[in-house]
């Protein structure tokens, strides 16, 4: 096993939750350094480990939970139990940060409140990730991520007017709450250093997360009344910024910046746009947004993806084709920035993970272990806190462990 290092070295870090939206922003912090212990049930642990696909060769594991607990060390606690729940209140006792994503109040039934762990560590942060957040009068509800993409606007606005609305296809509400608790995590470990020692609770209710990421809705509905809806590929107000169409496949443009749209009209063999003052800027162009996008599709349609993205770049007119992960294996940036890595499992197979990101130039994150087996960490972490062998015995013999 790798010894820690990145920014975070030496931040102790629990995870207390399953699934993603916790054990997300857990793993961020794992991937930089901090350590990070993961406490699973011993029936079964993380039902993430046995998500979408399964390695064919590896006990059935989820090919997620590589990525998803890479770095961090499992150790398995029956929380029903007593003498489980002091284990935890042990491990919080050495911790920066806690972070949790149950349903609220639950902590606070098992005797593991921010209020009881705090007495012990002052320095305590907690993050606490859940569907409504910890006040409310939905706080009880449960609530996942894609709720909260319904509830905070998200899925609204994504699709087209004709249809109902679309999910993404990934668990975009969970990671964007997930970063908000990295977010107000790292925010709080400074506001500890520079204020006394003092911890804090970071409260990110999933839809509230989301609902952050909404730009100018909110405005927009208070002074017009406007209510924001599904315009397909296009992003209303902006223009041009919207997927179009060649003879072999769809190409996406951002055209909207003053200069890049008057490169853009020259690219497109259309001066007559590229000088009229009326479309100089923004809010001229949205008035004739059907015009500019008919100009651009008509040029476009007539020419393949490599002849089109071959006088946009020379223009340099932001533009792109649209991936699938297969083109992300064979494309040249990805590969010359190293973002998809080959590993080996425990035994011996290979596996390719996305490299870890933001790139920090001194301090750079990476992978220094894979998702481990279950309760992997559980001896090495007892005996830190001074439990001793026959005392694990026991507790494994007991079910606690």
């Amino acid at each position: 096993m790798t010894t820690a290092s990145g920014p975070l070295a030496g931040v102790k870090v629990l995870e207390l939750g399953t699934l993603i939206a916790g054990p997300f922003a857990a793993r961020f912090l794992a991937e930089f350094g901090a350590e990070v212990i993961k406490i699973e049930d011993p029936k079964g642990g993380d039902p993430l480990r046995k998500w979408r696909k399964l390695h064919p060769e590896e006990g059935g594991t989820s090919l997620w939970w590589a990525v998803q607990a890479r770095n961090k060390k499992s150790v398995t606690v029956n929380l029903k139990a007593e003498e489980g729940r002091e284990i935890v209140r042990k491990l919080a006792a050495q911790a920066d940060i806690v972070i949790e994503n149950f349903r609220p109040g639950l902590l606070e039934k098992l005797g593991l409140g921010y209020d009881v762990l705090s007495a012990d560590n002052p320095g305590l942060v907690m993050v606490r990730l859940s569907g409504y957040g910890q006040t409310g009068p939905y706080r009880d509800r449960p609530g996942f991520g894609s709720i909260a993409e319904a509830m905070g606007g998200l899925r609204h606005i994504t699709g087209y007017p004709e249809l109902p609305p679309p999910r993404i296809g990934i668990s975009i509400g969970d990671s964007i709450a997930s970063l908000h608790g990295v977010i107000g995590a790292l925010m709080a470990l400074h506001h500890r250093q520079a204020n006394g020692g003092r911890g804090q609770v970071v409260d990110v209710a999933l839809y509230e997360a989301v609902f952050n990421m909404m730009e100018s809705v909110v405005p927009e509905y208070g002074v017009y009344g406007m209510v924001r809806e599904r315009t397909g590929a296009s992003l209303p107000g902006i223009v041009p910024s919207n997927t179009y169409h060649c003879s072999d496949g769809s190409i996406v443009i951002g055209g909207n910046s003053d200069p890049i749209f008057k490169r853009l009209m020259q690219a497109i063999e259309r001066p007559d746009l590229a000088d009229d003052e009326t479309l100089a800027h923004n809010d001229g162009r949205v008035a004739r947004t059907t015009e500019i996008d008919a100009a651009i599709g008509h040029w476009l349609s007539g020419r393949t993806l490599d002849q089109a993205l071959a006088v946009l770049n020379a223009a340099e007119v932001p533009a792109g084709r649209i991936f699938s992960v297969a083109d992300m294996f064979a494309d040249p940036q990805f590969l010359a920035r190293d973002m998809i890595q080959r590993f080996k499992m425990p035994g011996g197979q290979p596996i390719d993970l996305p490299a870890v990101t933001p790139k920090l130039s001194a301090t750079p994150g990476g992978t220094r272990w894979l998702g481990p087996e279950l309760g992997q960490h559980t001896d090495e972490v007892l005996l830190s806190l001074g439990y001793a062998p026959q005392d694990i015995v026991r507790l494994r013999a007991e079910s606690v462990v």
